[in-house]
Formats: structure tokens, sequence, C-alpha cells
């Protein structure tokens, strides 16, 4: 369960911290109004992902008997890791451009958190087999990997939300930037490990 518990909070606080729509709108509503606006946006994730959830598990729960598609879906998962820990390792900070930007809210939170297409690439390809795979280790394997997921991933929006509301540099600083470099290779370590688990079920390894 503590395997599944560190993957979890690994990859939560890299999608927590990684620049993307998300967290532009969670920075620029803490900006444009306040820090509760920004925490509201960063809440977003926790609604969005439920359905998505539910069905990349369908899929693969039918999937479970075709070892070599899983393999393939391991490895293509392998891929989505490895990119987003070279675009860590390769952040620079965060620009804003705030010009003309409406007041934004939780329901615009979710619109743009539902249009993003790395959630649904995340749990399709790393996610969903990550919990499939918990799931031969009984009901708290997965619960674990899930529980840190999220509580990483909104709590790191969350507290990027808390230190904008008092200093915006923080986004430029170089306390960020190594932070993301670090995360970047804690990343790609897990894509080495989902590419094993990847050539192990197409019968390479």
């Amino acid at each position: 369960m503590l395997n599944f518990l560190g993957i979890g909070f690994i990859l939560g606080l890299s999608a927590g911290f990684a620049p993307g729509p998300l967290l532009t709108l969670v920075i620029s509503e803490t900006l444009q109004h306040d820090i509760k606006a920004g925490v509201k946006v960063a809440l977003a994730p926790i609604i969005t992902d439920l359905p998505i959830i539910i069905f990349t598990l369908f899929i693969l729960v039918k999937l479970s008997g075709f070892h070599k598609v899983l393999g393939v879906i391991s490895c293509a998962g392998g891929f989505f890791v490895l990119y987003l820990g070279f675009q860590s390792i390769r952040t620079k900070g965060v620009e804003l451009n705030l010009q003309g930007m409406r007041p934004n809210s939780l329901t615009k939170g979710i619109i743009v958190n539902a249009l993003n297409p790395h959630p649904y690439l995340f749990w399709f390809s790393v996610g969903a087999p990550t919990v499939t795979k918990a799931m031969n280790q009984g009901i708290f394997a997965p619960l674990a990997f899930i529980g840190s997921f999220y509580a990483l991933l909104v709590g790191s929006k969350i507290v990027i939300a808390l230190v904008v509301g008092k200093s915006r540099s923080f986004l430029t600083g170089n306390v960020y930037i190594y932070t993301m470099r670090f995360l970047g290779m804690a990343l790609c370590a897990l894509a080495v490990i989902l590419f094993c688990d990847g050539f192990r079920l197409l019968g390479f390894i």
C-alpha cells in the first residue's frame, strides 16, 4: 500500500505544480480577486475527474484478460509520464498575461479542467492501470493511490494560491523551478517502472 501511496504522492504533486490551464486559472483568480477564489478553482479536479475515473476503470476491467493490450497501455503511460517529466525539468517558471481575462469561478474551473486533455490521457494510460494493479492488494491500496494523488494535486494548487496571494515572484523564483526539476526526475523514474510493467505484460521480460 505504501508503494501506491508514494506513486500517488509524486504524481499528484507533479500535476499540481505543473504549468497548465487550471494552474493559470488558479493564479489569475487569486491575483484578480482573492486567495479564496483561487482555492475554489483548485477544487475543480475533484468534481470533473470522477466520471473519467469510472469510465477508464470500466474499460480496463473489460480488458483485464488481454495482457498485451494492457502492456501497450502501460508503455503509452510510460511515454506520457516521461513527457511530463521532461516538461517539468525544462520548466523556467510561469508567465501570466491577465489582460482581458474575465472574472472566473469554480464553474469556469470545472469547464477548463473538463476540456483539458491531460486528465483523460493520465487516467487512461497511468491512473486507471495503477488502480487496477492496486486492487490486487485489496481495497486500501487503490484508495491510498487515489487519495494521495488528489490530496497532493488539489493541495499543491491551494498552496500556490496562498503563496501567489502574497508574492507573485514565487512562480519565477528558484524554489519553484528547482522543485519542478526534482519532480521531473521523479516522474522519469516512474516512467521506467511503467515501461518495465508494459514489457512484462508484453512478454519481453
